[in-house]
């Protein structure tokens, strides 16, 4: 899991395009957990190959990325972007057969996924939900919520009823 964390942040910033000028600065600092899958030297090269000004390795095994307030900017474009395809996928992809409608709040922390419930609880469909959490914390993380602070939730409503019949926090969720 934590592999496709790391695959998926590596894949956006694959898409960086550095920024010309002087301007402020942005620090975000991927936990160490996002990263132990991953060759840290090859992380970091790739991260400065795509537009990382600077990357500081921090004691407890996480990494601070330094970056211009545009490149910032267009990341989070492409990360919001990236999140939206894949609500839209949800909802019309054949692959999901159980989800009729999936919405989110602007900070990505709040799913609310409309499925037919007896479908859900017979496909494998959960493993959307489990992708929108990971963008979902993904997002937040590149926009400054500290790590011990993130959250994401993901509601699931019956289509026919419109009643919640459950509640999943993030990443709660994945400890358990």
């Amino acid at each position: 899991m934590k592999k496709y964390v790391s695959l998926f942040m590596m894949a956006m910033l694959v898409s960086i395009i550095a920024a010309c000028g002087q301007e402020a600065n942005v620090e975000v600092t991927i936990p160490a957990t996002f990263l132990e899958s991953e060759d840290l030297e090859s992380a970091i090269e790739e991260a400065k190959a795509d537009g990382i000004e600077e990357i500081e390795e921090n004691e407890d095994g996480s990494l601070t990325y330094i970056m211009s307030k545009s490149t910032h900017d267009e990341l989070m474009e492409e990360i919001e972007a990236s999140l939206q395809e894949s609500i839209e996928e949800m909802k019309t992809s054949e692959d999901f057969v159980s989800i009729a409608d999936v919405s989110a709040n602007s900070s990505f922390s709040e799913f609310t996924v409309v499925v037919d419930q007896e479908m859900f609880e017979n496909s494998f469909d959960g493993f959307a939900i489990l992708g929108l959490a990971i963008g979902g914390l993904y997002y937040q993380l590149f926009d400054g919520v500290d790590p011990e602070q993130y959250e994401v939730t993901v509601q699931l409503e019956d289509e026919q009823s419109g009643e919640v019949f459950d509640t999943i926090a993030f990443p709660d969720a994945l400890e358990e």
